[in-house]
């Protein structure tokens, strides 16, 4: 039962006497429990994103914390209550709420490592099918549109500015601000799919696990931000995410996996795991930069959290960057073998030229003129084929995905035009270059039954004869076991 500012936590100081009457206190709010009640009081203050100076703005808070509130917790946020002074005018106004017991929040439970999936699991479910009544529609979408979320980006890098130094290192935020940016400008595709998808919606806004109670017949979710809306319409799946990074600062990186899983399941609204990282790592951002606030208010460790926090953030922004990899070299170099085992690790869309040239017009004719094979290798139809593929491969990146594709790449040009989709798409582009000798790739190619490719050893020399030159590449030997030859790979994507 915590008030936040735009998304800033204000960790309220708790006493609790033997008899069960405590007392809780934040920035801009009281919360006494005597008994089974909690009755919240909002304090008279201004704090420029809320003024609650006066009896009626007290009161339009209270009213706008319950109705907000009831939608998933109708049972413990009972009514309203006056406070009337001693000659008996209303001075103020209390929240009243159903008491929660400590011992089951979900922030508790998880610190003492018990066994939460089952509430975890039910919480997802709770959530989608929240979300799937919630309040939504043209307003909602631009509120909570894409040109929102880059500008929530953009002021909590302004509020971060002043203790870069002091308590973040500079390199750190540069690159949280460049990945995060970045992201933005090469997926608008994507973002606006979601807005066509209905994925934005009035949710919750500051889903914490300090909020939730994980109850015998299912949880209670407290205390959603009520005080503004452009920070509560968000697309669902941020919403959600906020948890996510909660359980991870936790240290169970392995339930958020798991309940974000469960999310999109149960929402019916699956998306890349880029997405999920962003906002993941947005909302790890807010945190950081609330705690550097408490910093600055001289709290002790708050330093050290913002500092565990920005790791977060820029782990998630590290893994959710869109890539483009070109896998290539000469047949019988084990580059598809490679590619596969490259984009399954990945979780990328795998694309082969092999593939896709079968599958261009007039591609049977080709393989039967001129002897099977050979005409598909044609300059003219091979162009066609890396066009095809690129176009493909656009698509895909501007929709959130990376892509790992499969070619020979013996063309400058070629490499030239992928080079130029994936600054387009401001998608992070590696190259690699499969190696092997002679011999090996030899027997490869006479070994192969039921693959899709049709390079023959003679292809293979021609080939080798016209391969231009490629410096820009990261050469990896497939000579030895193919997971030496991934081990490689992986370190040439430079994933930290």
């Amino acid at each position: 039962m915590e008030d936040r500012n735009r998304g800033i936590q204000a960790t309220p100081t708790r006493f609790l006497a033997p008899d069960g009457v405590g007392i809780a206190q934040s920035h801009c709010a009281v919360v006494v429990f005597i008994g089974d009640r909690a009755y919240k009081l909002k304090k008279p203050v201004d704090l420029g994103f809320l003024d609650f100076r006066t009896v009626a703005a007290r009161e339009a808070a209270c009213r706008r914390e319950l109705v907000l509130n009831r939608r998933l917790a109708p049972d413990v946020y009972l009514d309203l209550a006056q406070v009337q002074d001693g000659r008996g005018r209303t001075c103020d106004w209390l929240v009243v709420m159903r008491r929660m017991p400590a011992a089951r929040r979900l922030s508790t439970l998880v610190e003492r490592g018990a066994e939460v999936r089952a509430d975890l699991e039910q919480l997802a479910r709770m959530l989608a099918s929240f979300h799937s009544t919630a309040r939504r529609g043209p307003e909602i979408d631009r509120i909570g549109g894409p040109t929102a979320l880059h500008k929530r980006w953009t002021d909590n890098f302004a509020g971060m500015e002043p203790f870069v130094g002091e308590v973040i290192g500079r390199d750190r935020f540069d690159e949280i601000v460049e990945l995060a940016l970045r992201y933005l400008d090469g997926c608008a595709s994507l973002l606006e799919d979601r807005i066509s998808r209905r994925c934005i919606v009035d949710g919750h806004g500051d889903l914490l696990a300090e909020d939730i109670f994980c109850l015998a017949d299912g949880p209670r979710v407290l205390d959603c931000l009520e005080f503004d809306n452009a920070l509560r319409c968000v697309d669902g799946l941020d919403d959600a995410a906020f948890l996510a990074m909660d359980l991870e600062r936790l240290g169970r990186a392995d339930l958020a996996q798991q309940f974000l899983a469960w999310y999109q399941e149960f929402s019916g609204t699956p998306a890349p795991s880029s997405l999920t990282h962003h906002y993941v790592a947005y909302r790890a951002f807010v945190r950081a930069k609330v705690a550097c606030l408490r910093h600055a208010q001289g709290v002790g460790g708050a330093a050290r959290t913002a500092r565990h926090l920005t790791g977060i953030a820029l782990r998630h922004l590290r893994a959710g960057q869109i890539r483009l990899v070109l896998v290539g070299g000469l047949p019988g170099t084990g580059k598809s073998t490679l590619a596969g085992a490259l984009a399954d690790r990945m979780g990328a869309v795998l694309l082969r030229t092999d593939q896709i040239r079968r599958e261009l017009p007039g591609a049977a004719g080709l393989a039967i003129h001129a002897g099977y094979g050979r005409g598909l290798y044609e300059a003219a139809h091979v162009h066609d084929t890396y066009q095809e593929m690129l176009t493909r491969s656009r698509i895909l990146l501007e929709h959130g995905e990376s892509v790992v594709l499969d070619a020979s790449w013996s063309s400058a040009d070629e490499r030239e035009s992928a080079r130029a989709v994936a600054h387009g798409t401001a998608a992070l582009a590696t190259e690699l270059r499969c190696v092997a000798p002679l011999d090996i790739t030899e027997a490869r190619i006479a070994d192969r039954t039921g693959d899709v490719s049709d390079a023959t050893a003679d292809i293979a020399a021609q080939m080798a004869r016209h391969f231009d030159q490629w410096p820009e590449a990261a050469r990896i030997d497939t000579s030895g076991r193919a997971g030496t030859a991934l081990d490689e790979a992986w370190e040439a994507l430079r994933f930290e």
